[in-house]
């Protein structure tokens, strides 16, 4: 292929990503949560601009300097990196079928996508903490080209974990259990290179050396930047290469399944038989278990950096934060849905008289049993002192009787089906008052505990939420049936919308 056609049809895929959001049939309907990315988008990088300020003068009673403790911990930022990446990130295997058709070679399309993947916008995301960190530490030292040496020699680093993370995100998508492998080697990394020998900590070490080549310009350097970033572009290169015709033609493995009738749900009836649609739910449809996974995920680390760090120790906004997240993540990631995956079959569910009041209530019954996981998750703090079991109750129930009767609401707005065998990031697009209802349901609980605990005693604040998230969830069956008889009143125009969205 000559370069001027190289160059033209590069142009033409770059432009054509620009356009793929806007071609989306729920682009409008997208907007909002749009608004709320960029909101999101804003925060975080505010937060990292004062992080990047702090670090530059924590480690200033020490032996080394503060980009040295930075350049040492590398590993934790790839790691946090490579996890965030999950939800920002898609294989070129997912966007290049729709260009089979065309007279363009496969190996021109996966380079470009690959090319693409490591000067995307997100490898600079980390800029806000590391501009600021940079300019107040590594410019004493080195100047300004040091710290342009140094800018440059961290998102180089970023650039090759985006290759890392999708040689594993390829593979996850075959199977999740290839998860376990990145985990267990970012797990050996961090132990026998920081923490097993104090005297020999190669990697900690090894980190300083290479960020240093970087500050001052080194070759060698750069000779370990492409030693990693080439293997890995040549191996992802096949890799996406045979993703590709797995994805076109959506070929998968069918396994025979051991199902298990869960009989003692079989006294409660029809409530017991969507019980046991809700479990199977969870663990067999592509995106209700990753929703599950990711929202697991995030409360274990929440709970971890809580329970095993003296970051917000001093925080009180904080550690309120992470107590009420961990209860409501896994509510506003599902709930925020209701209904959507029952879009592929809302004709079925209209046979019976009252079906769909059972299924409101097995749902949340479901997820008020769920919420023994973040419970679960809520001891490691709870042992450490850094929250009290009083408080962990209190956010549990306000969660049942509180915020699950607000997501539950969603029941008679919600008309668009979720795709459920679809990437999680595919299977559907937010509404405005969906985007309203979680931002409200999630933010809200800390306010009003915030509120509480400023106002009243920290015991007696979680004794109000009890009072409050008790009573809502005593009357489940009154506000249940309020929600079911405007579902019904509704149900001609929400299974039209279920059916269009098919």
């Amino acid at each position: 292929m000559d370069f001027q056609r190289a160059k033209l049809l590069y142009k033409l895929v770059a432009h054509n990503q620009r356009l793929q959001d806007r071609r989306h049939p729920m682009f409008e309907k997208n907007k909002a949560m749009k608004i709320l990315g960029y909101f999101f988008l804003a925060f975080w990088a505010v937060y990292l601009i004062i992080l990047g300020v702090g670090f530059s003068n924590m480690f200033d009673d020490t032996a080394l300097e503060a980009f040295d403790w930075i350049d040492g911990g590398m590993i934790f930022f790839l790691v946090i990196d490579f996890l965030v990446r999950f939800g920002m990130q898609e294989t070129p295997a997912q966007n290049i079928k729709q260009y089979k058709l065309l007279n363009i070679p496969t190996n021109f399309l996966l380079n470009t996508f690959l090319l693409r993947m490591g000067l995307q916008a997100y490898n600079l995301f980390w800029a806000f903490f590391f501009v600021p960190f940079g300019l107040l530490s590594v410019t004493h030292f080195y100047g300004v080209v040091g710290f342009i040496g140094f800018l440059l020699g961290w998102w180089l680093m970023f650039v090759v974990n985006s290759y890392w993370y999708l040689f594993w995100r390829t593979l996850i998508n075959r199977n999740f259990a290839w998860f376990i492998i990145p985990v267990i080697l970012f797990a050996l990394l961090i132990y026998f290179g920081i923490f097993f020998d104090d005297n020999n900590q190669w990697l900690f070490q090894g980190c300083i050396h290479l960020m240093r080549g970087f500050c001052r310009w080194n070759p060698i350097s750069w000779v370990v930047f492409f030693s990693m970033a080439i293997p890995l572009f040549i191996i992802n290169h096949h890799l996406q290469k045979a993703a590709i015709y797995v994805e076109i033609s959506k070929t998968e493995q069918v396994k025979k399944v051991n199902s298990n009738n869960m009989e003692f749900l079989d006294k409660f009836g029809v409530i017991g038989e969507y019980l046991k649609l809700e479990v199977k739910s969870t663990f067999r449809n592509l995106v209700v278990r990753k929703q599950f996974l990711t929202g697991s995920l995030c409360m274990l680390m929440l709970c971890g950096i809580l329970s095993f760090t003296d970051v917000y120790d001093n925080a009180k906004f904080m550690s309120i934060f992470i107590n009420v997240y961990c209860f409501a993540c896994l509510g506003v990631m599902t709930l925020t849905g209701i209904m959507c995956a029952e879009g592929n079959y809302i004709d079925g569910l209209m046979v019976r008289k009252e079906t769909v009041l059972s299924l409101l209530k097995a749902k949340y019954y479901f997820h008020c049993i769920m919420l023994l996981v973040p419970l679960l998750f809520t001891i490691m703090p709870i042992i450490q002192g850094k929250l009290t079991f009083l408080s962990a109750l209190g956010c549990l129930l306000f969660v049942s009787g509180g915020v699950f009767p607000f997501l539950f609401q969603l029941a008679t707005y919600n008309d668009s089906t979720l795709h459920l065998n679809d990437k999680l990031t595919k299977a559907g697009r937010d509404t405005k008052v969906q985007l309203l209802m979680s931002s409200v349901a999630l933010f809200l609980p800390m306010f009003i505990m915030y509120a509480l605990v400023e106002l009243l005693d920290d015991d007696i604040a979680s004794i109000v939420m009890i009072a409050i998230g008790l009573t809502g969830t005593l009357l489940h069956p009154l506000w249940l049936r309020s929600i079911y008889n405007r579902f019904m009143k509704k149900r001609h125009k929400i299974m039209d919308g279920f059916r269009n969205s098919r």
